[in-house]
């Protein structure tokens, strides 16, 4: 029996599909009621805006049954499309399956929902007379709550549920609810087969050892492929946030590797995942016995002047406060370049993650690092938010519903490896730089008694962005431009905040967007930059060269464990395997 047919031979009779109909529109209706009644008593509306939003809606509704009843209702053998600019046309992953358009019940239900969804959303924009952020706030839960409740979530209303239930005897609700209980226990949503990736064999796998260690890290210096290598060796400061190997997943994907091939002298920092040990820690640690002390580890190794540097997330925001205090101590010189993977340093357009640093997030925060440290699943959890119908709600369906295996992706697993956060740094963090935007304040933050100043950083700076970035948004990092004072170069690139970075050449994916004179703003920037196809890795090395091209053999401390720093042991090394 086929698919469609298997599915329809389950499915009540007409009398009963008639009454569901029926059901479904009073019900619907009664929810709205609810809504918007709940949110009239609470809030102040435009409206004028209101007015047009309920009419849209109504006009829009009764068109959708009209099409529904004129189409043959429920025993339809075509579908119904919406007109092009109904909310209820619009594209959506969701409902990708044939089944959501070809049957008219889910057909019904699909575009009722999504005429629904635009109709809450609508109301949150015509709130009137809050603060912006309040705004920002309700829509964001409206947008949550919207997510949630898709019809693709419950088993009941998902066609391909309903099927896949038929086929298999139940089998996949079983299959499912393993998962479940499984992610339950380990209290962290799984996102891909964890069991198919070894840290050291088939990620994290690029030849190197580790030369140095202290409390908050592990560096690691990367084995050199090459004869010859650029004189000035890189540094890369990952986010703490996360593991390291984000920058180094699969031989094809790892930018540690492609960038030792490119004979480049690479160095990484591998940081320590918080422990009860490390509650007191602060930014002016991560700064002073972190990047500077890496730094100078590495510039007396090589016996350097400077060395460049690349800083990745929080990690290159807090790179900028580094060369602040260096340009304040008058050591700028330590650093030849600085690069910004998605950096933020002016927070005042830093997008969603600004709903969680008010005072009542800033209580529960409080109590979940009670033992000294943020466990690193609720940052994860947070993040996830950020995008839940991809990283939450997709995987309800496709592992608990449909009980789908989960496949093996390097980028997902590392996702899914979290770190634990200090408690005091991840509470300053908040609220100095995302609730009070002090870094680019002048004199307002101070690193080891310093009070630093971004303007005072003169190092070449190369800023990379993501164009569908929901961490560090575009407009955010592009901010970044308007507090250094030395030559910047600012790129586009296609994407968001991870596969806007890791797109090695190899790939041939995405774009980015350069312009070859500095422009005044984003708008201007957008307006004349020019498209190239592909990784910008190319791009950046280009850079790197005209920095400093100056090379050297390959002999001495440009080994691993062959200068005055001796092997600890082979990378990744310990830290990054501690939980």
């Amino acid at each position: 029996m086929e698919k469609t047919n298997l599915l329809e031979a389950y499915l009540p009779t007409l009398d009963q599909m008639q009454q569901w109909t029926d059901t479904l529109g009073r019900a619907q209706q009664l929810m709205l009621e609810q809504a918007a009644g709940a949110t009239a008593r609470s809030l102040s509306f435009d409206p004028d805006m209101v007015s047009r939003i309920q009419s849209s809606f109504a006009d829009e509704g009764l068109a959708l049954w009209q099409r529904f009843l004129d189409s043959g209702g429920l025993l339809r053998d075509q579908p119904a499309p919406a007109p092009a600019d109904s909310p209820a046309a619009r594209k959506d992953r969701r409902f990708a399956d044939p089944a959501w358009t070809q049957h008219p019940f889910y057909d019904l239900i699909r575009q009722s929902y999504l005429l629904v969804s635009d109709y809450m959303l609508g109301l949150t924009d015509a709130v009137d007379g809050v603060d912006p952020k309040q705004k920002a706030k309700l829509r964001f839960a409206t947008n949550s709550m919207v997510d949630a409740l898709s019809p693709s979530n419950f088993p009941l209303t998902n066609p391909q549920v309903m099927q896949k239930t038929i086929e298999t005897g139940g089998e996949n609700l079983v299959k499912g609810l393993q998962h479940m209980l499984a992610d339950l226990e380990k209290g962290q949503l799984t996102h891909t087969d964890g069991s198919q990736f070894e840290l050291g064999r088939n990620i994290a796998a690029t030849p190197g050892k580790v030369i140095h260690e202290t409390p908050l890290y592990q560096l690691i210096h990367y084995a050199p492929s090459t004869e010859n290598v650029l004189e000035t060796p890189l540094i890369i400061f990952p986010p703490w946030i996360n593991r390291f190997y984000i920058l180094d997943l699969s031989p094809q994907k790892s930018f540690v590797k492609w960038a030792v091939d490119q004979g480049i002298s690479v160095f990484l920092v591998s940081w320590k995942s918080a422990d009860a040990t490390m509650k007191d820690l602060m930014w002016d640690d991560y700064i002073l016995r972190g990047q500077i002390d890496a730094i100078d580890t590495v510039r007396a190794l090589l016996k350097v002047k400077s060395v460049h540097t690349i800083g990745y997330c929080v990690a290159g925001t807090t790179l900028a406060a580094t060369l602040a205090l260096l340009a304040a101590r008058g050591e700028a010189d330590k650093v030849a370049s600085a690069t910004f993977f998605t950096a933020q340093v002016d927070f005042a357009l830093a997008g969603d993650l600004t709903l969680f640093v008010d005072d009542e997030q800033m209580k529960l925060v409080d109590q979940l690092s009670s033992k000294g440290f943020l466990d690193g699943r609720y940052m994860a959890l947070t993040f996830n938010l950020l995008r839940g119908r991809d990283l939450i709600w997709n995987y309800v369906v496709n592992n608990y519903l449909l009980g789908m295996d989960y496949p093996p992706f390097d980028l997902l697993y590392w996702n899914g490896d979290t770190t634990n956060l200090p408690a005091r740094w991840h509470r300053d963090y908040l609220t100095q730089l995302y609730r009070d935007n002090l870094l680019v304040v002048p004199g307002a933050i101070s690193v080891d008694g310093t009070p630093i100043d971004l303007r005072r950083i003169e190092t070449p700076a190369y800023v990379q962005s993501g164009k569908e970035d929901h961490i560090a948004p575009l407009e955010s990092v592009w901010k970044i431009t308007e507090h250094l004072s030395g030559p910047v170069r600012f790129i586009l690139a296609g994407s968001g905040h991870i596969a806007g970075v890791v797109n090695p050449p190899v790939a041939q994916k995405y774009q980015y967007w350069t312009c070859d004179a500095p422009q005044s703003d984003l708008q201007q920037f957008v307006a004349h930059a020019k498209e190239t196809k592909g990784s910008w890795w190319p791009d950046w090395r280009d850079w790197l060269e005209q920095v400093d091209a100056g090379t050297v053999p390959v002999k001495g401390g440009r080994v691993p464990g062959k200068g005055a720093l001796k092997v600890i042991e082979d990378a990744p090394g310990r830290y990054v395997k501690q939980r």
